[in-house]
């Protein structure tokens, strides 16, 4: 049995491509699994050292622009396209797959493109409530079309039914236990937790939003705190050092640059203030948490605000768009969940409800039931 994954790009393609195929493994040791991807973002280092061979292809997107520098990349990325649909077929040649797989990216279009007009099966996964161009086109072509989200189906032409499975989880998220993590961060059983994060980079509007909010809450001591500015935010830590923060600590509030037990913090938070991201909602359903959802609106097809409401929509998140971000507008709404636990407690049951924890193996039993 062979399977080629197409992905690419970022961590939140990437990563649920390789749970997946790492799942595949487990049950089918004698499954051969190859990924194609570019040689220049994240699947480079990503996928062989999770032990899968890589095969690149060259591959961009388009950018919506008419400036001097977008028009040439456009014509760089048409050209590529051209040259992309030989390069997968030779490799697709030469592999033989017996399905093929797109997880998002741009890499996903001309793969699973070429391997449908050479009649081998192809299914694809969307993890946005709102899709992007490339799976709205692959949808139309696909065996199976699976979706992360329901909302994302009315929004896909697909030749097939639709599936939803979700988003795979990581497993220490799915194991994480709230007051085995509270003791491990040592937070009083008397105070509630928020967390608070950007992504791996920091937002820079969050870091503004979330200053003020700190440094108050370090002095009064209501609520225990955990926020990262991001690798991108050396000048928010020496910001809070001018505030008397020391090694990013005052009273009940940490600031750090990167959380690195992610899952640890998360499943002792009583609030989390986060982008809207695939992922990170994948893992904050599977956890239950009441969430202020904070899109970040330069992503394409503003996919974030997309997926943010789905939850909003069902009454387990609560959203802040960054147009409205204050100091005061989240120190609001912040207020109204510490303080009024009946409703953070159905925005979680709410949250919880949408949890899909078996994402790779519904992934996985569709894939394979493409496999003759």
């Amino acid at each position: 049995m062979k399977i080629l994954f197409a992905t690419g790009g970022t961590a939140g393609h990437i990563n649920p491509a390789l749970a997946v195929a790492s799942y595949i493994k487990e049950v089918h040791e004698d499954a051969e699994i190859l990924f194609i991807g570019t040689a220049d973002h994240m699947e480079a280092r990503l996928v062989p050292n999770a032990g899968f061979p890589l095969k690149t292809i060259e591959i961009s997107g388009f950018r919506r622009s008419f400036s001097p520098s977008a028009i040439s990349h456009n014509l760089k990325t048409v050209v590529r396209l051209i040259k992309s649909s030989s390069a997968c077929k030779k490799i697709i040649n030469d592999f033989q797959p017996d399905v093929c797989v797109g997880f998002g990216g741009y890499v996903s279009g001309p793969v699973i493109e070429t391997a449908a007009n050479m009649g081998i099966p192809t299914c694809i996964h969307e993890q946005n409530a709102f899709p992007g161009i490339t799976n709205k086109t692959l949808a139309k072509k696909a065996d199976k079309v699976m979706v992360a989200v329901e909302d994302a189906i009315k929004h896909l032409d697909c030749k097939n039914e639709a599936y939803v499975t979700g988003l795979p989880v990581r497993g220490e998220i799915i194991a994480a236990d709230k007051d085995f993590s509270r003791a491990e961060l040592g937070i009083p059983k008397d105070k509630p937790l928020v967390l608070s994060f950007g992504g791996s980079l920091g937002a820079r509007p969050l870091n503004d939003a979330m200053y003020d909010i700190l440094v108050e809450n370090a002095e009064k001591g209501d609520c225990c705190y955990i926020h990262s500015i991001g690798t991108n935010g050396t000048e928010f830590l020496e910001k809070f050092e001018r505030a008397g923060f020391e090694n990013g600590r005052k009273g009940t509030v940490e600031v750090r640059r990167y959380i690195d037990n992610m899952d640890i913090c998360m499943a002792a938070a009583d609030v989390v203030i986060v982008r809207a991201g695939a992922s990170t909602l994948s893992e904050i359903e599977a956890l239950g948490k009441a969430s202020i959802l904070i899109p970040s609106p330069y992503v394409a097809e503003n996919h974030q605000y997309h997926n943010a409401m789905a939850l909003v929509n069902r009454n387990a998140a609560r959203i802040l768009e960054e147009k409205n971000l204050t100091s005061e507008s989240l120190k609001n709404l912040l207020d109204s969940l510490i303080s009024d636990n009946m409703q953070r407690l159905e925005i979680e049951k709410n949250a919880k409800a949408m949890a899909i924890t078996d994402a790779r193996e519904r992934i996985a039993d569709i894939i394979l039931s493409l496999v003759k």
